[in-house]
């Protein structure tokens, strides 16, 4: 699929995650034609999942400046992905904090990364930053997510259950390698 104008063209020295086809999240869906279409990759240390985005003027708040709701978006996303990629457990965002630190440019490269902090029984806690590529941070969060219980994950439709379930497997291999488990 062709990215969308606000993706970013993909390096290929990167490791980039495995990813759904076919679904239409905002952030990071393939078949969303006004998403972000956000494609995440292993931060360079393998411990963070990031993302490179380039916002268009689809995206403002005021003029040529990001809209808030963009901007936790894209911190919202990275932290989502971090959890996906290393815990590989079905969750929530159940709280988010965002620190807004400086105006976001549309046009600009950003690059959002979103790391696991720790996990405590049924919550984990993460943190994101958007930054200029390479440069200093616009924006920061930290939220924290509910993993659900198997209760809750037989509520969700079987074919979504066996797409991500394929998902945890494959970003398993991604991240840790055949022939090693976490």
């Amino acid at each position: 699929m062709t990215p969308k104008p606000c993706a970013a063209p993909i390096q290929e020295e990167r490791i980039y995650l495995p990813h759904l086809e076919g679904y239409r999240c905002f952030a990071c869906g393939t078949d969303n034609p006004v998403g972000l279409a956000m494609r995440f990759y292993l931060s360079e240390d393998g411990q963070g999942a990031c993302s490179d985005v380039v916002l268009s003027e689809n995206h403002v708040g005021w003029e040529t400046i990001a809209h808030g709701g963009i901007v936790g978006t894209l911190l919202d996303e990275a932290m989502g992905w971090a959890v996906i990629t290393f815990e590989r457990e079905w969750f929530v965002t159940r709280t988010m904090e965002v620190r807004y630190l400086r105006p976001v440019p549309v046009g600009a490269a950003l690059t959002v990364e979103g790391r696991v902090e720790r996990r405590e029984n049924s919550l984990c806690r993460a943190s994101a930053v958007l930054r200029e590529t390479g440069g200093r941070p616009f924006a920061r969060a930290s939220a924290e997510m509910a993993f659900l219980s198997e209760k809750r994950v037989q509520m969700i439709p079987e074919v979504h259950r066996k797409a991500m379930e394929d998902l945890f497997v494959r970003l398993l291999l991604a991240v840790d390698g055949p022939g090693e488990s976490s």
